[in-house]
């Protein structure tokens, strides 16, 4: 083979920990293109030209002192890769510099002003630079004994800071940083910030409790299980729907305290979770100014979403990036409670934008924006509503600041919501004494297609393999390499759905054709992009919308059938249009509704219209400058 396969370490710490990544280039390459690989693999962009590469050998890794061996790392000896006996690993350094240019960001809200910009040299120590930088800012009447210069560290779980010494060599920091872990300085910034006399308070959003208790009886919980002290902490918030409290603790160690215990306590045999959350100061918000909340869940699109968590907390705050996994989209909504006006860029498959705008709904009434827009960053398999919206099939490694552009210049439109009652007349399993008592009704909220049969049954088997194998399913290629196989598995059978269920549409009964799947469809996208109500006109039925109250039903005779729609050589059969829905169930059928499937025992399924319509960002066909963004 041409080619050979290098580990690349980043700094001092990834070789402590022995965490590499491996690059691909040719035997005969230059040191100028393995450093521009290396630097690609941890996707730092700067000029390849203020970086080198050290060699590691096998026995220098394995050591136990390599990092303390008198700096011994920063003498060797640079060799070059065009040698035969290529070092199994190298780790980028920075060169030297004796002077450079830094970003120094104000701590308070300044209008126009992200940050600004500063030439240290060797002698430029942290009281210098603060000199030097509050007549940029407009504060050179203020004294310089008021301010301080943060570094801010802003990793994917949490956010470090560290006040520097007002005689430390800001040149000499920047070596140590580097010389730790070059990706830490590309996620590391400079603040100034102004003293103050604030009183200690820390907000810790804790969920995972049990839903619709009162105050009090969430308050004795916490005090039998966190042993709370009511001197130093009190409830400000409680989420009753949600199970949801949020504490003001005036006591730094009894917060850390209780963050560290919330992790290893369970109630009622569910886990509690627990979120810092920042204050925003919305009185000192710009009227003209709309603050974006971006929800990562990380587990979506195999690495790209952790990527993408790094990316947006370093171009934003980030104390409004919110991981999904860690107590979902509540805290961030609730951080957000105060702010008059906000959108939202959601980044995650369809099932996680549904969560989103089910928090959203349940919240909306306690949020001064209750009609945040939304925007989609698509991450998932199959993407239907981003593919409406025109954020695309998947992400495939934008420019996280270009996603942010698109996401200020998108079109502000409407779009309908669905409630679905699931009322089962059959006694559920197990009951106790012989006496059946049906299972209770169930509501689940729709935003792009429910549906019943084949559809839904193909969607519980992918569903079933990815609950055996999870760690194989983090790529789009492969999960619809598994709807394909389930599907193929199942063309020989035969299916009476028609017979199996009674429709009834606006108090209407409706007859369906030998069908062996019904689906209700409130976007023209189904199942990765296919237009399974298709183009052609008909007086019978209105031009499709997703903001126009209706819902369309459209019957698939079976697993072949499908398979055209998604290639485009037919489209469904168009059964009805309407705003309410009644499906009676006469046996168990396979059920979906926006990709979660489930087995719904006979009885009543109804769907209606849910409250208000969502505002949701469609990306703009031409990029326009709007002014003032």
């Amino acid at each position: 083979s041409g080619k050979q396969t290098l580990k690349i370490f980043d700094g001092n710490d990834a070789v402590k920990r022995n965490q590499f990544r491996l690059i691909s280039v040719p035997r005969i390459a230059k040191n100028e293109e393995v450093v521009e690989a290396a630097l690609r693999a941890y996707y730092i962009n700067d000029d390849q030209q203020e970086y080198e590469l050290q060699t590691f050998t096998q026995q220098a890794l394995l050591s136990d002192d390599v990092i303390n061996r008198n700096d011994a790392a920063e003498d060797s000896n640079l060799g070059s890769v065009f040698r035969e006996s290529v070092p199994e690993a190298w780790i980028i350094r920075a060169k030297p510099k004796d002077e450079e240019v830094i970003r120094i960001y104000p701590a308070w809200l300044k209008v126009g002003m992200a940050y600004v910009s500063l030439r240290v040299n060797k002698d430029s120590t942290t009281q210098t630079v603060i000199k030097e930088v509050l007549p940029l800012l407009g504060r050179q009447m203020d004294c310089l004994q008021n301010f301080r210069l943060v570094e801010v560290l802003m990793g994917s779980k949490q956010v470090q800071r560290m006040v520097l010494d007002n005689q430390e060599l800001i040149l000499n920091r920047l070596k140590d940083i580097r010389k730790t872990s070059i990706r830490q300085m590309n996620q590391t910034r400079f603040y100034i910030v102004e003293n103050s006399k604030s009183v200690v308070r820390v907000n810790l959003f804790v969920g995972g409790l049990p839903p619709q208790l009162s105050p009090e009886e969430y308050t004795n919980i916490l005090k039998d299980e966190l042993a709370i002290k009511t001197n130093v902490v009190s409830v400000t918030h409680v989420y009753q729907a949600q199970g949801a409290v949020v504490l003001e603790i005036s006591c730094f160690s009894e917060a850390e305290r209780i963050y560290m215990l919330v992790k290893d306590t369970t109630v009622n045999d569910k886990p509690l979770n627990a979120v810092v959350i920042p204050e925003v100061m919305a009185s000192k918000i710009p009227r003209n100014c709309c603050p974006l909340l971006v929800f990562v869940n990380p587990k979506s699109g195999g690495l790209k979403g952790r990527d993408l968590l790094y990316s947006f907390r370093k171009l934003l705050n980030p104390h409004q990036v919110f991981e999904l996994t860690n107590g979902g989209p509540l805290p961030g909504f609730h951080t957000f409670s105060k702010v008059p006006s906000f959108r939202v860029l959601v980044c995650g498959g369809d099932g996680t934008v549904g969560w989103v705008l089910g928090a959203l709904e349940e919240i909306r009434h306690k949020l001064v924006c209750s009609e945040p827009s939304v925007a989609i960053l698509p991450l998932g398999t199959g993407n239907d509503l981003g593919r409406v919206l025109r954020w695309g099939a998947g992400y495939s490694g934008e420019d996280p600041y270009s996603i942010l552009v698109s996401v200020d210049e998108a079109d502000d439109v409407l779009m309908d919501r669905w409630t679905i009652l699931l009322d089962a007349e059959e006694p559920a399993e197990g009951a106790e004494n012989g006496i059946a008592e049906p299972e209770p009704p169930k509501i689940v909220q729709m935003n792009n297609y429910c549906g019943l049969g084949i559809d839904a049954e193909l969607s519980l088997d992918f569903h079933h393999a990815r609950e055996e194998e999870p760690g194989k399913f983090n790529s789009r290629f492969h999960n619809k390499g598994v709807y394909v196989k389930v599907g193929l598995q199942k063309i020989s059978h035969t299916r009476n759905l028609h017979k199996d269920i009674k429709l009834q549409v606006d108090q209407h009964e409706v007859e369906l054709p030998s069908i062996e799947g019904l689906i209700f469809i409130n976007i023209p996208s189904w199942g990765s992009g296919a237009d399974l109500w298709g183009s052609d006109s008909d007086n019978r039925f209105e031009k499709p919308r997703i903001d126009d109250g209706l819902l369309e039903v459209v019957g698939v005779t079976g697993v072949v059938h499908m398979g055209q729609v998604q290639g485009g050589f037919r489209s469904g059969i168009r059964i009805a249009q309407g705003s309410y829905f009644r499906v009676t169930l006469l046996k168990p059928i396979p059920v979906q509704v926006d990709g979660e499937p489930w087995i719904q025992a006979p009885g009543q399924i109804i769907i209606s219209a849910a409250g208000p319509k969502v505002h949701m960002l469609k990306k703009s066909k031409q990029k326009q400058k709007k002014t003032g963004s």
